[in-house]
């Protein structure tokens, strides 16, 4: 088997995507082997669009209290193709979401028109920070546009907060609205790539929300947005339209009550997910089956309750979870903020959460979480267009472990690119050292990763 490169993160030594000689981690003696990894190029599954992170009004809004060099880096650290985390994709907010500096609209006031429609507040924070990435990895980023909440003046409850439905009077208002918004960022040089209809609609929050029923997001989708969208673009250069963004939990029923409304598989493109109800993944292979020319998108996730600067199990979050969606049928990945301050903020309501890079406005630090090299495993290695391929785990007992089980040991996923290299992913989120087993057709090779450690295992 030739190994071409072994990257390394471990808790308690200094490594953080480190490379590795392959003899370093390689191992004559199979004792105590806790797992055998075996990987088949001939079953092949989805292939993914790439990783991203969160644009928002709160992130662009920090880094514009440091110094320049450090905001590039902090820039440059997610979406330069050379040295950084190497992300294609930013999601952004049309009007504002909780981490924005408080509520707003680009039509604030009633105006049916839309002739009021302002850019100001989109152009202040995002838009500097959207083109500053687009930027730095050669003007390729896809972007993502989701609302939190319409204007208040459309809705049932008169308010951006505490959900409310948005009028059915103004659907069709609402999507031409959508439609508004991606031409003014294309005035500035952003392309929008794909929207959302709404960020989690069936959330009540005392934030920006708007709930919708699944038939509601498939008709809106199917009738009106979908449509307004193909007569912007034109069927060659279709924005892919995602519904339901919200918790996995729910996300199969929700997916399949919204596509059974009538041209909703003409115009629906597929579900974004986020993982604040728990694991689920059952549900995104169940989509993946039913529905497998869809897109499963993961457009959110994050350490929430504030940042956790310095904590070891926010990576070890992030890295169980993309392992185990990629395993079962996603095609994209978007992190949350990409930079918040020390309160894990600015956020209008105070729900303070974790990003992987934590801003020290004051001094103009910047402070690089676990979940930042745990994300890296990922999005540097597993390249857009990589294919999923079948990687298998058959474990041992292994007395030295946490719990001394068969299995809960180590979790893995492998891909293969474009140019015909595999790469491999391996998780040990035990506090002992797991020996495994990698087979690759006919060969086998005996290696092993630290506690509380990820690896990515690059052949060919």
């Amino acid at each position: 088997m030739k190994i071409k490169s072994i990257f390394e993160t471990a808790k308690d030594t200094t490594k953080r995507i480190s490379p590795i000689p392959a003899a370093e981690r390689t191992l004559a003696d199979k004792k105590h082997l806790s797992c055998t990894i075996r990987l088949d190029q001939g079953r092949t599954f989805q292939r993914v669009h790439g990783f991203g992170g969160a644009l928002t009004e709160s992130s662009g809004y920090v880094l514009s209290l440091i110094p320049a060099e450090k905001r590039q880096e902090a820039v440059a650290a997610y979406f330069s193709p050379e040295k950084g985390n190497r992300y294609t994709i930013g999601r952004t907010h049309m009007n504002s979401c909780d981490f924005s500096l408080g509520n707003w609209a680009c039509v604030e006031q009633p105006d049916e028109s839309l002739k009021s429609f302002c850019m100001e507040r989109t152009d202040k924070y995002i838009t500097p920070l959207v083109k500053e990435a687009q930027d730095c990895m050669g003007g390729n980023l896809k972007v993502m546009v989701s609302p939190w909440s319409p204007p208040a003046w459309m809705k049932d409850n008169g308010e951006m907060n505490n959900g409310g439905t948005l009028l059915k009077k103004y659907y069709p208002l609402w999507a031409d609205y959508f439609v508004r918004f991606i031409d003014e960022l294309k005035k500035r040089g952003i392309n929008t790539w794909m929207v959302s209809v709404q960020n989690e609609p069936l959330a009540k929050m005392v934030w920006d929300s708007c709930q919708w029923t699944g038939v509601e997001e498939g008709e809106f989708a199917a009738h009106h947005l979908g449509p307004a969208l193909e007569k912007y673009t034109g069927a060659a250069d279709k924005i892919k339209l995602l519904i339901v963004d919200h918790n996995r939990d729910i996300i199969w029923d929700r997916f399949s009550e919204s596509m059974a409304v009538s041209n909703a598989d003409k115009y629906i493109d597929g579900v974004a997910i986020h993982w604040y109800s728990g694991d689920q993944y059952e549900n995104l292979a169940k989509i993946a089956k039913a529905f497998p020319s869809k897109e499963i998108f993961f457009s959110e996730g994050c350490i929430e309750g504030g940042p956790r600067p310095g904590a070891w199990f926010p990576g070890e979050r992030y890295g169980h979870n993309i392992i185990n969606d990629l395993n079962n049928g996603l095609t994209g990945w978007i992190d949350w903020n990409i930079a918040l301050d020390m309160q894990g903020g600015p956020n209008h309501v105070g729900n303070f959460c974790d990003a992987p890079i934590l801003v020290d406005t004051a001094k103009g630090e910047l402070h690089y979480q676990s979940s930042y090299y745990y994300i890296g495993h990922f999005s540097r290695f597993i390249k857009p267009q990589a294919q999923r391929i079948a990687c298998t785990i058959d474990s041992y007992m292994t007395p030295a472990t946490v719990d001394g089980k068969m299995g809960n040991m180590m979790e893995c996923c492998a891909f293969k690119n474009s140019d015909g290299s595999l790469a491999i992913v391996v998780m040990n989120r035990t506090e002992a050292d797991m020996r495994y087993e990698l087979c690759e057709g006919g060969d086998t090779t005996t290696l092993y990763c630290p506690p509380r450690g990820i690896q990515t295992v690059i052949i060919g």
